[in-house]
């Protein structure tokens, strides 16, 4: 049997935690096949502080392997562990450790699924957290989906490099933003396989010129793939902030992305019910998709609730016309006022 066929046995072992596998994440380094006349040695590398990673990982590649052994004789499953990056802090550091040049602080704004409002939260969570004071920036790493050039009305604004090849990010409500929207022409999609995704993400964090930044906020895509865990293996997170809706269906996914960060030691800050109501004018609170359901997800999961975001048309308007609706003060608009208050939680959290 030669290493390409090794290699596809190995396609069945999944990272713990994430739907895809060791092949596809690039962890598999070297096959060396011997057949019946040797030992086949199969070379890992992974980069990680959790120990029951690569155990599991080692589990998961004998019991694959096994079934294959006449075929494969002999076979020495060899895992590298990579110092992967610092997730914790010491007592007493207020500065952090991002390993971002010109970044303290980098919070995740996750959800594990689409159409919860992650983008729009992270949007207004940054717009309020430079409200109270702060330096913040915006990374959209979501390359599939961008929508913070639409939110921010900068869709036409293209980035520039400075003398040392870095990226310049676009300037917007006080806000240093970077997009893969900014790259591309309207309605052009991103056609890109995970290698190269893996790669783009990278230049966004690595090669992008964030100015003195208290706070990073990352946009990620929906979901528990690739693109998270080039995020946590490449900088070191803070924490996350989980974003789901209070309907079962959202809740769900939600639970699947708190265990992702669990699997690779990132810190979750809270849970975020976004749509929690629907308020009319007179008061009278609808609960259009469930009543409490983040409530009652956070106490499961033993977690803060940070935050319950109402859902208006003020805040679809202003994100379709480009401004985030936490430019507006607390007394101007009660979801506003609720994003101020979600970014008071959140650094208080933080600190």
């Amino acid at each position: 049997m030669n290493p390409d066929s090794i290699r596809e046995i190995l396609r069945s072992v999944k990272y713990p935690g994430f739907s895809r596998d060791i092949v596809s994440f690039g962890l598999v380094k070297n096959i060396h096949a011997c057949g019946n006349s040797g030992v086949t040695t199969i070379t890992l590398e992974i980069q990680t502080k959790d120990a029951a990673v690569p155990e599991q990982i080692f589990k998961d590649c004998q019991a694959a392997l096994e079934p294959h052994k006449a075929d494969i004789g002999e076979f020495k499953v060899d895992i590298k562990i990579k110092d992967a990056p610092d997730q914790g802090h010491s007592h007493g550091d207020t500065v952090g450790k991002s390993s971002i040049p010109g970044v303290k602080r980098i919070i995740a704004i996750a959800s594990g699924k689409g159409g919860v409002g992650k983008s729009t939260v992270a949007a207004n969570l940054a717009t309020a957290l430079a409200a109270t004071g702060a330096r913040v920036g915006l990374c959209d790493c979501d390359l599939y989906g961008p929508s913070v050039a639409q939110m921010f009305g900068t869709g036409d604004q293209r980035p520039y490099a400075n003398e040392n090849d870095e990226i310049i990010p676009i300037q917007a409500h006080g806000l240093q933003l970077m997009s893969m929207g900014f790259l591309l022409e309207d309605g052009s999609p991103v056609i890109v396989r995970g290698p190269m995704a893996t790669r783009y993400t990278q230049q966004f964090l690595r090669q992008v010129a964030w100015d003195n930044l208290d706070y990073l906020i990352l946009d990620l895509p929906p979901g528990t793939g690739d693109i998270q865990l080039t995020i946590v293996q490449t900088v070191s997170v803070d924490g996350a902030l989980i974003v789901t809706t209070p309907q079962e269906v959202a809740l769900i996914d939600a639970r699947k992305a708190v265990a992702m960060f669990g699997k690779v030691n990132v810190p979750i800050l809270g849970l975020i019910e976004n749509m929690a109501w629907f308020e009319c004018d007179h008061g009278t609170k609808y609960h259009l998709f469930g009543d409490g359901g983040g409530v009652r997800e956070a106490e499961k999961l033993q977690i803060p609730l940070l935050g319950q975001i109402p859902i208006d048309q003020t805040t679809r308007e202003m994100a379709d016309s480009g401004t985030p609706v936490a430019t507006l003060s607390a007394a101007e608009n009660n979801v506003a006022a609720a994003f101020h208050q979600l970014a008071a939680e959140t650094a208080k959290t933080l600190a």
